[in-house]
């Protein structure tokens, strides 16, 4: 078991800490590794503890993060049929292969344990469907980046709920109502934004049969009525729903496949 950052021996092994993780960033880019040789070993003759005391956190954060992965890795594989010669030879392909990659080399995206979980999803999801386009999978993996918790719930209000309005949205997630000119209400607009310049909701229109979007008759005012009233952050006219995208990242980051195996991370 890793020992612990108070547990961690006094200076003379702080100093190989810092020589060692200095090391392994001078292996990982060469061009600076001459410049980190020369501080380390400046520093390990100093003892700087300051210095020593950063390095075995970082240390400690790089080995958390290895843990992460290995732990995401085998949740993956305890969830796939690889009996199954489709996804077998799916696991093994270049593109597949590609998206780990990707995905691993992107982890500082996974900052909490609900990240990490629609990380392992879209992957597992990704072995064994072929709902999504790679391209389109992708783009899911990026948008566990580029997003919040908070932007995901609103997506998952949205699932199976067409039409349903702001309003309703922000108490489906469990928030408290604020006032129009707060922080918070400023903060959800620009969330709502974000997911429909995402293209990952948009307002609710009916279709018809053929999926082609039904026009809105439009609601003139009547003259005198002075300026349109602000739309409120909070609106409870028009109602939301998810695009396709939208639908497809359900399945692939919110949908969890069950486990064949039995895991046990202790």
């Amino acid at each position: 078991m890793t020992e612990s950052v108070n547990e961690m021996p006094e200076s003379s092994k702080s100093a190989k800490v810092v020589r060692g993780a200095m090391q392994a960033v001078g292996g990982a880019v060469p061009l600076v590794g001459g410049v980190f040789s020369a501080i380390s070993g400046a520093w390990s003759e100093n003892e700087q503890d300051k210095v020593n005391k950063f390095f075995e956190h970082w240390v400690k954060m790089l080995e958390d993060e290895l843990k992460e992965k290995e732990e995401t890795i085998i949740e993956i594989m305890a969830r796939l049929n690889l009996q199954d010669e489709a996804i077998a030879k799916r696991v093994e392909s270049r593109s597949y292969q590609s998206l780990l990659k990707k995905t691993f080399r992107e982890w500082s995206c996974a900052e909490s344990e609900e990240k990490r979980e629609y990380i392992r999803n879209i992957l597992s999801n990704a072995a064994g469907s072929s709902v999504s386009s790679d391209d389109v999978v992708r783009m899911f993996i990026d948008w566990i980046n580029q997003y919040s918790e908070l932007h995901f719930q609103v997506i998952g209000s949205i699932y199976n709920t067409n039409g349903i309005t702001r309003g309703q949205i922000w108490e489906k997630v469990g928030k408290n109502r604020v006032r129009e000119d707060s922080a918070d209400a400023d903060l959800y607009k620009l969330l709502i934004r974000d997911l429909s310049t995402g293209g990952i909701i948009r307002q609710y229109r009916e279709t018809d049969y053929h999926g082609n979007f039904i026009p809105k008759s439009t609601q003139r005012r009547s003259k005198g009525s002075g300026p349109k009233p602000a739309v409120s952050a909070f609106d409870n006219v028009e109602g939301y729903e998810l695009t396709a995208l939208g639908q497809q990242f359900i399945h692939y980051a919110m949908t969890d496949l069950p486990l064949r195996i039995e895991f046990s991370g202790a």
